[in-house]
């Protein structure tokens, strides 16, 4: 259970980031489906549901997820499911349940860094980018490596081009949080490869996605999967060892691969 002292539910993002870092225990707060499941005393919760960041565009050159955006919009959004083989609304659909989906939110789920996330992952091999009131547009990638500071998350940019992308994952139970998530995407030649759910958070298998994309070769799927289980680090918890991580996502990937090359 969470305590809230006051609740401010500002009308422009300055007064949010404001509102956000004049105190410590302050916090911005979005569906609150993942606060509800630990302990935490906030003294003013920050609301952005006034500030019209729920939304899905179309731009010219890339696809912008406003922060506030549940992922059962995701899921079901066409122009997400017409894009990249519908990798990122595959990605939240088995999510606790359709109740859930529409109260949380992708700013909170991005911005919290969480280790078990789904869409994260899909996001990665996407090579998304954010954009951040204080730090302004980054790569994901770069975002998920910098330490946690106080700023607030606008939107998450993916670039509209013909990347192909699939998205993996292995559960206990269609509902259960994932034991282990992969995504890989193909543009030309150039493949990257994500995995989630180590239980840390995702990361870029970058030495097998450059291996992937310099010497391609059907033959050697076990040697590029191989590569992506051995230069990344996997973690035990209730949900699996690090030993059957690491073995589990081998298959993943290379059923990833296999996937990407079908995609038409």
């Amino acid at each position: 259970m969470f305590t809230i002292k006051e609740f401010a539910q500002p009308k422009t993002i300055e007064e949010a980031y404001n509102t956000l870092v004049s105190k410590r225990n302050n916090a911005v707060i979005g569906g609150s489906a993942f606060l509800r499941m630990g302990s935490k005393k906030i003294a003013t919760a920050v609301d952005l549901s006034k500030l019209g960041l729920n939304y899905i565009k179309d731009r010219a050159e890339h696809i912008e997820i406003g922060a506030s955006t549940t992922f059962r919009e995701i899921e079901t959004s066409p122009l997400l499911i017409n894009h990249f083989n519908g990798v990122v609304s595959n990605s939240v659909k088995h999510i606790i349940g359709i109740q859930f989906r529409n109260i949380v939110t992708i700013g909170a789920s991005v911005f919290s860094k969480y280790g078990f996330s789904d869409l994260i992952t899909a996001l990665l091999a996407l090579d998304a980018e954010v954009v951040l009131y204080q730090a302004g547009r980054m790569s994901l990638n770069d975002f998920l490596e910098r330490p946690y500071g106080r700023d607030i998350l606008i939107s998450v940019l993916i670039k509209k081009n013909q990347r192909q992308a699939s998205y993996q994952h292995l559960r206990n139970s269609i509902s259960d949080y994932p034991i282990i998530n992969v995504a890989v995407s193909r543009l030309d030649n150039q493949w990257n490869i994500a995995v989630g759910a180590r239980p840390q958070k995702a990361a870029i298998a970058k030495k097998a996605s450059e291996v992937l994309s310099n010497s391609f070769s059907l033959e050697h799927l076990e040697h590029y999967a191989d590569i992506a289980a051995e230069e990344l680090t996997f973690g035990s918890n209730e949900r699996g060892t690090a030993k059957y991580r690491q073995a589990m996502c081998k298959v993943l990937v290379k059923r990833a691969i296999m996937e990407v090359l079908l995609c038409k």
